[in-house]
């Protein structure tokens, strides 16, 4: 059902809305000449501290504001000690033990499947059952190598399987 417009003494269908506060949870219903003027002069943040901003912007950006700022501090500080240890003393991170690669089967089955090792195990599912669509030899065109490819594409998701530790 379409409104009159909210603004005094305007005829107009009222087709669109403006916030009448900042909890954004009742409008204005104006025309669009006076949507605009409205929205030209209405302030998100007006009547707010700039901390109050703060903490506002911090929990639509991040989910909540930050609480606690002297943590906040001392976790860049930590972060800018560790940037200048890693630049200036680079042969204690060099001595640092090597990370572990994936045994060589598990890494094949990644890029038979054409997933990142950091896949997981939905990703590697829902590719599965598309490249198991595709080269089923009950619903392939090429039967012969579709054959051979569904068994190389089954085979690496058992290797998956067990890698994940599913059953």
């Amino acid at each position: 059902m379409i409104r009159k417009c909210d603004h005094p003494g305007c005829t107009k269908a009222g087709t669109c809305r403006a916030p009448k506060s900042r909890d954004l949870r009742e409008y204005w219903m104006f025309c669009k000449e006076h949507a605009a003027e409205y929205n030209k002069n209405w302030n998100y943040y007006a009547d707010m501290s700039p901390e109050e901003i703060e903490a506002d912007w911090e929990r639509q950006t991040f989910g909540a504001a930050l609480k606690d700022k002297e943590q906040a501090n001392k976790e860049q500080t930590d972060y800018v000690n560790f940037l200048n240890d890693f630049i200036t003393g680079r042969d204690t991170f060099d001595k640092m033990p090597a990370k572990r690669s994936l045994p060589g089967p598990v890494s094949s089955a990644f890029r038979l499947f054409g997933l990142s090792i950091t896949a997981t195990w939905r990703e590697i599912s829902a590719k599965y059952r598309v490249l198991a669509k595709q080269y089923h030899p009950d619903t392939a065109i090429n039967k012969e190598s579709a054959t051979t490819e569904f068994a190389k594409i089954t085979a690496a998701y058992e290797t998956l399987k067990k890698h994940f530790g599913k059953k």
